[in-house]
């Protein structure tokens, strides 16, 4: 998405998709909103890194999962502003209701700024080499693994940088042991960390028509409407007895869903998510303020298809949630060239209702 031309500044409900997409539209210059492959990140300085932006249960790295671009056009601080979602690849650290494993942070520039040029991007491939993944324009070093900050350099070729142990020791079995001595280092080999990586398009949703009010279920304006207001009441509180709230709430989440079943984000800053269950929905007093004092307000949410992508399917356990519910500072308050991290709220379905869904 280009610039501040993008559908999710305004304030209805936007669905995300996902696409494939040329390698250079995905590359921070062009301020995508992306899933998977490594982050394109937006200031090219002070980047969130380990331990910080470690799985707060099995203190892993974690892997980049999807980042959206959503400017704000009426703050001169937000021109360019990205929110970044990372998530632990260690499935037992996916334990019921648990968001320990699941890391956000948030960046912003003005418009003008020491990274990016003042004019939008161009609709058209960069002519000329392609810049090094590994190293960004600032000169900060990135893991070769996983692209955030690059701590421990190869000890043998010095050439290639790794966030962490861990890390190094996975790249080392995967390609670097070949290529690491008298032979050319090559960035084109998929790294067995990432998630598949895909282009994240919105666009509005559109609720579906309600049913004619000259026709409810065939009985047409001149029978008496005290009649049919009766009847409908009386059906309703019927159903009522048969469900449970919980019930209710997920058969809600299925109907709103079902009219575009591969969308795999909701994002509406200031709204409210679509919440799957009735359990585990958080209180204003579940959502912690921003490091500068303001509440947090809920931006997007991931939904439970985007797993569906993420190759993750294992014949034992996975990574797994029912929908991640990101929150961001209400004011957008000013980071400088900082990534401020944000708070996320998983909610999984319950035993029951995951038997239903299957």
């Amino acid at each position: 998405m280009a610039n501040n031309e993008n559908p999710i500044l305004n304030k209805e409900t936007v669905l995300g998709f996902l696409e494939e997409a040329e390698a250079w539209q995905l590359q921070s210059s062009q301020f995508p909103s992306k899933v998977g492959g490594k982050p394109a990140w937006l200031s090219q300085t002070n980047l969130p890194s380990l331990p910080d932006s470690a799985c707060d249960k099995c203190q892993l790295p974690t892997a980049f999962l999807l980042q959206v671009y959503a400017p704000i056009t009426e703050q001169d601080r937000s021109f360019h502003r990205t929110v970044f979602v990372f998530c632990c690849k260690t499935p037992d650290c996916f334990s019921q209701n648990d968001s320990r494993c699941l890391k956000v942070y948030r960046s912003q520039l003005p418009r003008g700024n020491d990274f990016y040029p003042f004019d939008p991007p161009t609709d058209e491939a960069p002519i000329g080499t392609e810049p090094d993944p590994c190293v960004l324009g600032s000169g900060v070093k990135l893991c070769r693994l996983c692209g955030c900050p690059g701590q421990k350099a190869c000890s043998r070729c010095h050439a290639v940088y790794y966030c962490s142990k861990e890390h190094q020791t996975i790249d080392w079995r995967h390609s670097h042991k070949k290529e690491c001595v008298g032979q050319a280092l090559s960035s084109a080999v998929p790294s067995p960390f990432l998630f598949p990586e895909f282009e994240l398009v919105t666009e509005p949703e559109e609720l579906p028509v309600e049913e004619d009010p000259e026709t409810v279920k065939g009985v047409q304006r001149d029978v008496d409407p005290s009649t049919l207001v009766d009847s409908l009441e009386s059906e309703l509180e019927d159903m009522a007895m048969h469900e449970t709230q919980d019930t209710k709430v997920f058969q809600k989440f299925k109907q709103r869903i079902q009219t575009e079943p591969h969308q795999v984000l909701r994002y509406c800053r200031g709204g409210s998510p679509l919440w799957l269950s009735s359990e585990h929905v958080p209180s204003e007093n579940d959502v912690p303020h921003c490091l500068c004092g303001s509440r947090r307000v809920f931006e997007f949410q991931v939904m439970p298809q985007l797993l569906n992508h993420l190759k993750v399917d294992s014949p034992e356990a996975s990574i797994d949630w029912g929908t991640l519910a990101v929150y961001t500072c209400e004011t957008s308050c000013d980071l400088g060239n900082k990534y401020s991290p944000e708070f996320i709220w998983k909610q999984d379905l319950t035993k029951e209702k995951q038997a239903e869904s299957n």
